[in-house]
C-alpha cells in the first residue's frame, strides 16, 4: 500500500493545543464496524457501549517531565535537551537542539525553564543553576552521538540528589511538536493519565486522558473488568513514515511488558467470552506483541519485550476485539493501525465527517471508538 492512501485534509484550526477541563467530556465518535454507522457523543458515554465481562486495557506508563533547557557552558548557547530512552545509569539517549551548536564533550548547564537561564552571553562556568532559590549542579554531557541516523546523543547527567527528583524540579511535560505553545505547570497533571504508575514515557498514551478515576470506578461496579499492560512511549511516536510503499517503513522498539495478574485476567476475559477493549494504540501494540498462539486460540504470555510490530491493513488481530483511540495524524502508522481493524476507506470517511463536525484532532482532542 502507498503512503498517500493515508492521507486526509485536516485544517490546522482543528489542532487541539489544550485539554478540555473536564477529562471525560470531550466528544466520542461511535464507528460499529459491523453496522458501519457513525454515531455522535460525548467520552462520559462510553460506558453504554461496555459490556459486563469485557475488559478493558489500559497502559499504565507515566510521562516524565523529560524536556529540559540549559545553556552550553562556556558559550552561553541556549539549548533544549528531550530525553529520549535510559541507556544505563545516568547515561540517556536524548534530542538535542540545535543539534549542530553540541559536540563531543561539550557540556550543558541545565536550568527549570528558558527565563530562570542567565541572560547573559556566557554561562557560568562553574555549573550551578538556580532550582528553587538554592545553587545545585545538574549538568549535561554530550558524549557522542547515540542513533546518527535519527539525531540522537549520548548524555551523561551530572546532579546532586535524585534524578527523578531533580527531573520533576527542572524538567517541562515533552508536548507533541503539533501543540505551538510551551507546555505548563497544568500539563503535568493534564498530559498524564490518572492511572499512569509506572515512569518511562516521553508522550502520553493519549487515549487514556479521558477516563478519570470516577468513569473507571463505575466501569468496575458494572462488572467490565480493567487489566493494566505497560509500553513506555518513544519520541518514535512522531516520527513520520517517509517510504512511499508503507511495507518498507521500519518501526520503532519500544519496551512493553504485562505481568503474571493482568495477564490471567485478560485470559479469563477471552476464555469466558467477553471482548478486550484496548484503550490506546500503545495497548494494542502491546497485547499483540505479547500474542501467543495456543491449542485454544491466542492468549497472553506474561513477560517483558521490545516490540517493533507495525501493524497496517491485512494484519490480523490476535486478542485486540475493540478500539478506544484519538484522531491519528495524516499519513501516520497509528492511522494505519486503526485502519487495519476497520477498513482503510471507512476510517478516512469518519475522519472527513470529523472534520466537517468540527472535532478536536491529535493528543488534548476528541477521541473515537471502533467496536
Amino acid at each position: 500500500m502507498k503512503l498517500d492512501d493515508f492521507d486526509y485534509y485536516l485544517p490546522e484550526e482543528l489542532i487541539a493545543q489544550s485539554p478540555l477541563e473536564q477529562r471525560d467530556g470531550c466528544r466520542l465518535m461511535v464507528l460499529d464496524r459491523r453496522e458501519k454507522t457513525v454515531e455522535h457523543r460525548h467520552f462520559y458515554d462510553i460506558l453504554n457501549y461496555v459490556n459486563p465481562g469485557d475488559c478493558l486495557v489500559l497502559n499504565d506508563s507515566r510521562v516524565i517531565p523529560a524536556r529540559m533547557y540549559g545553556l552550553k557552558q562556556g558559550t552561553g548557547a541556549h539549548i533544549e535537551l528531550l530525553l529520549i530512552k535510559r541507556i544505563e545509569g545516568d547515561k540517556w539517549e536524548c534530542l538535542v537542539k540545535p543539534g549542530k551548536r553540541l559536540h563531543d564533550g561539550d557540556t550543558v548547564i541545565l536550568a527549570g525553564k528558558t527565563d530562570t537561564v542567565p541572560s547573559g552571553s556566557e554561562a557560568p562556568e562553574e555549573g550551578y543553576t538556580l532550582v528553587n532559590g538554592i545553587e545545585q549542579s545538574f549538568l549535561a554531557h554530550v558524549l557522542g552521538f547515540c542513533d546518527k541516523d535519527n539525531g540522537t546523543r549520548l548524555v551523561e547527567f551530572e546532579y546532586e540528589g535524585i534524578f527523578m527528583e531533580r527531573l520533576e524540579e527542572i524538567g517541562s511535560m515533552p508536548l507533541p511538536p503539533y501543540i505551538t505553545r510551551k507546555a505548563t505547570d497544568d500539563d503535568k497533571e493534564m498530559y498524564q493519565t490518572v492511572y499512569s504508575r509506572i515512569d518511562g514515557s516521553v508522550a502520553a498514551p493519549t487515549a487514556g486522558l479521558h477516563f478519570t478515576k470516577e468513569l473507571l470506578a463505575a466501569a468496575e461496579e458494572k462488572g467490565v473488568r480493567i487489566a493494566y499492560v505497560t509500553l513506555h512511549v518513544g519520541i518514535g511516536t512522531f516520527r513520520p513514515v517517509k517510504v512511499d510503499n508503507i511495507e518498507d517503513h521500519k518501526m520503532h522498539f519500544e519496551e512493553c511488558s504485562v505481568d503474571e495478574e493482568n495477564a490471567a485476567l485478560i485470559n479469563d476475559t477471552i476464555e469466558k467470552g467477553g471482548r478486550i477493549i484496548s484503550v490506546g494504540t500503545t495497548s494494542t501494540r502491546t497485547l499483540e506483541s505479547m500474542a501467543e498462539e495456543t491449542e485454544n486460540g491466542y492468549r497472553i504470555k506474561a513477560g517483558q519485550t521490545s516490540t517493533g510490530i507495525f501493524i497496517y491493513p491485512g494484519y490480523s488481530f490476535k486478542i485486540v476485539n475493540a478500539l478506544i483511540t484519538n484522531f491519528h495524524l495524516p499519513k501516520s502508522t497509528l492511522l494505519m493501525l486503526i485502519s487495519a481493524l476497520y477498513d482503510r476507506e471507512e476510517i478516512l470517511k469518519a475522519y472527513e465527517i470529523a472534520v466537517k463536525e468540527r472535532y478536536r484532532f491529535f493528543s488534548y482532542g476528541d477521541a473515537m471508538l471502533i467496536k
